[in-house]
C-alpha cells in the first residue's frame, strides 16, 4: 500500500533519521518528494510511504507520538488549459516528465499518472496556469 503524507517536524525533532526509523524498524520506504528541513526551525517533509497496511499505521502511529505532525497529501496539479501559452517552462522542471510539450503540435500534455505532485512545475508558469488543489 501507498500513501502520500506531509510530516511537519517541530524544531526540536527535526535532527532525527525518521526516514532511516521507518525503513529499519517498521519496514516501510521513504520517497522523499519535497522538503523543506533546517536546523532548529519547523521542517516539512512530503513523502510517498509504501509498505503493509498494519507496518504503515504502526510507522504513522509512532511518528505521532514523536509529535511528528501528519497530514494526508491529497493535492493534485491543475492546468487552466485557456490561460496555458503552452510555452514548455515546465517541461524543463518537471522530474516525472509528466509534462511534456507534443512535438508535432507543440501543445502541452498532461500525464496525471506520471505527476508526483512536488509542485515545482506551479512558480515556473510564467502566466500561472497551473496551480493545485485538493
Amino acid at each position: 500500500m501507498k500513501k502520500r503524507v506531509t510530516l511537519t517536524f517541530p524544531y526540536r525533532t527535526v535532527h532525527m533519521p525518521v526516514t532511516y526509523r521507518l525503513a529499519k524498524e517498521f519496514n516501510v520506504a521513504a520517497n522523499i518528494i519535497r522538503a523543506q528541513v533546517a536546523p532548529n526551525q519547523v521542517g516539512k517533509l512530503v513523502v510517498e510511504l509504501s509498505g503493509d497496511i498494519d507496518q504503515l499505521q504502526s510507522a504513522m502511529d509512532w511518528m505521532r507520538s514523536q509529535d511528528i505532525g501528519i497530514s494526508l497529501a491529497n493535492r493534485e496539479i491543475v492546468i487552466d488549459e485557456e490561460s496555458c501559452v503552452h510555452c514548455g517552462l515546465c517541461t524543463g522542471i518537471c522530474p516525472t516528465e509528466a509534462l511534456t510539450l507534443d512535438p508535432k503540435t507543440f501543445q502541452l500534455h498532461f500525464s496525471r499518472l506520471r505527476c508526483i505532485v512536488c509542485e515545482q512545475c506551479v512558480p515556473t508558469c510564467p502566466v500561472q496556469a497551473i496551480s493545485t488543489n485538493f
